[in-house]
């Protein structure tokens, strides 16, 4: 990467503290004068990155996107063929409700404060499509009768583990998720022969 794209301490500095803020506390909760503070750079350099709040949380969201399809990614791949991909993504599950200060799914959390049609609504909108056409490749290459189908309904059981996760806050969610991604699987894929 050049030096010209590689971006600035200040802008990351800015990044890692709405990252850590907006995730704690929400988006709407946390304001720019306590970013701009707590990130330790001037108004004028903040607003030199952000143009304006929601630019800064759509830039929250794309450093969330590239984490969590991150883990989703490598824990399909250590799971091996694609059958056992679409239930070995459930263990990023798994290890996302068990860490420190879990709060759910921060696009399920972003979306609720933000009206739909907007830049910010519509990027968590982009990163869930995103991650059902994969998964939906997964259930093409793994044989799936409907791929769309399959698709869809481990997404759905994805996203509701992130929000029992975070509402009742119950270790087994994951657990259950993934028992039933299992079934779900199964009852979708013939077995290969």
């Amino acid at each position: 990467m050049s030096p010209e794209a590689r971006p600035s301490a200040a802008r990351e500095r800015i990044l890692d503290t709405a990252f850590r803020l907006f995730y704690a506390h929400g988006v709407r909760a946390v304001g720019i004068d306590r970013i701009i503070a707590e990130s330790g750079v001037a108004k004028a350099t903040f607003y030199k990155h952000f143009a304006a709040k929601d630019d800064l949380v759509v830039a929250y969201l794309d450093k969330v996107d590239g984490i969590w399809s991150g883990q989703l990614h490598d824990a399909a791949a250590a799971a091996g063929d694609p059958r056992d991909q679409l239930v070995g993504m459930f263990d990023a599950l798994g290890n996302a409700c068990r860490r420190d200060g879990y709060r759910g799914c921060a696009f399920i959390n972003t979306a609720a404060e933000y009206e739909a049609g907007t830049p910010v609504h519509d990027r968590t909108l982009a990163h869930k499509d995103a991650v059902r056409g994969w998964v939906q490749g997964l259930a093409a290459d793994a044989g799936a009768r409907d791929p769309g189908a399959l698709a869809r309904a481990l997404t759905l059981l994805l996203d509701g583990g992130l929000a029992s996760g975070a509402l009742d806050a119950r270790p087994d969610a994951a657990a259950v998720a993934k028992e039933s991604a299992a079934a779900l699987v199964a009852a979708a894929c013939p077995s290969p022969t």
